[in-house]
């Protein structure tokens, strides 16, 4: 009997020991669990409820075109007031802010640098249109879902690109096409140099180009990389050659049209003769164009001249001498200069005005 009571003496503190193993390793168990489950809280944390988070879906849905669902990201729109008090333009056209007109952007690195009085500055590294930029977002909580935090924008990532297209009032940005009475708040009655206010997403690459009958221009690109702000940009076309050739057509159809007149100073023309004589009984001057301009085309503002150019008229006709009354044929070439002005019209045509530069006289026949 005295055996057993010993054996049962031993077996207890075996079952202790045992027992306190069970819990240490069910405690060590648990902590590594709610280390797992905290780590995995903290990574679906930063994935998809982070202010870094937020900040990469609104650039996922720029880099995916989806113009509509960005400007719904909240702290994107913007109303009046911000548009002043930012020094946006309040009449700023939202033609841009769309699919079509957005270039590529990719290689989106986000990170965010620190948070002062509830705000986060997230800084991104990207590529925008092939060109690198780096951007800073501004990013407070706005209300809860749930446990999950809401943010938005403190600053719209929307800028300014205020344009100057010189030279043509059809233009493309990003391929899309845009035509100045669209997105100018004076609609038709637009000016041709008054400055085009357009809203833009940022970040993101702009390339505004020219190809039309009349002009074209290879494209000026710029980096729209900082919220709320309003970059100027100045486009200047250049005549095509096609629209040189309708002029020198034009230039070259009203020369000849003035030497059908047969008086001595053909009405309205860049040519003519003066005499120290006068005009035998029964005859009338006779013009010819011996020698064309060459025309060459040069921006003037939102229109185009013809620099003063070189050219040659012929005159036959015959002279009575006022000291004998002798006539003698004369048959003589009238140098003169030509230039000209071109206005693009609303409709899309040109009007083009010829004529002779300020000082120029008609030539004098001895």
């Amino acid at each position: 009997m005295m055996q057993g009571r010993v054996s049962g003496a031993r077996a207890r503190p075996r079952a202790r020991a045992g027992l306190r193993g069970d819990l240490t390793l069910l405690a060590l168990v648990g902590v590594l669990l709610f280390a797992a489950i905290a780590a995995g809280g903290m990574s679906l944390y930063q994935q998809f409820y982070s202010p870094s988070a937020f900040v990469q879906r609104y650039l996922d849905l720029l880099s995916s075109g989806r113009a509509v669902e960005a400007l719904q990201v909240p702290g994107v729109s913007l109303d009046l007031a911000v548009l002043n008090d930012a020094g946006i333009d309040p009449t700023a056209s939202e033609a841009l802010l769309r699919r079509a007109a957005l270039a590529p952007l990719t290689d989106v690195e986000v990170t965010e640098t620190g948070e002062k009085d509830g705000v986060h500055e997230i800084v991104v590294d990207y590529r925008a249109g092939g060109v690198d930029g780096t951007s800073t977002f501004s990013v407070a909580q706005d209300g809860w879902v749930g446990v999950t935090p809401n943010w938005r924008f403190t600053e719209s990532p929307l800028a300014e690109i205020e344009l100057t297209v010189r030279g043509a009032d059809e233009f493309a940005v990003n391929g899309f096409e845009v035509d100045r009475s669209q997105v100018s708040v004076d609609g038709a009655e637009a000016a041709p140099l008054d400055p085009l206010h357009l809203l833009v997403f940022t970040p993101g690459r702009y390339s505004v180009t020219v190809d039309t009958a009349i002009s074209a221009s290879p494209g000026v690109s710029v980096l729209a990389d900082t919220a709320l702000a309003r970059t100027p940009v100045d486009v200047q076309a250049e005549p095509t050659e096609k629209f040189r050739e309708v002029v020198q057509q034009q230039v070259e159809q009203f020369l000849t049209d003035c030497a059908t007149q047969e008086v001595l100073l053909p009405t309205r023309c860049p040519f003519g003769l003066q005499l120290h004589n006068r005009l035998a009984p029964d005859t009338v001057p006779k013009w010819s164009i011996t020698k064309q301009p060459t025309v060459t085309l040069v921006p003037d503002g939102a229109s185009w001249v013809v620099p003063p150019t070189e050219a040659m008229a012929h005159i036959d006709v015959e002279i009575q001498s006022l000291f004998d009354g002798t006539v003698r044929q004369v048959s003589q070439d009238v140098p003169f200069r030509v230039n000209g002005t071109i206005a693009v019209l609303a409709d899309g045509s040109v009007s083009i005005r010829v004529g002779s530069p300020d000082g120029d006289e008609p030539a004098y026949e001895d």
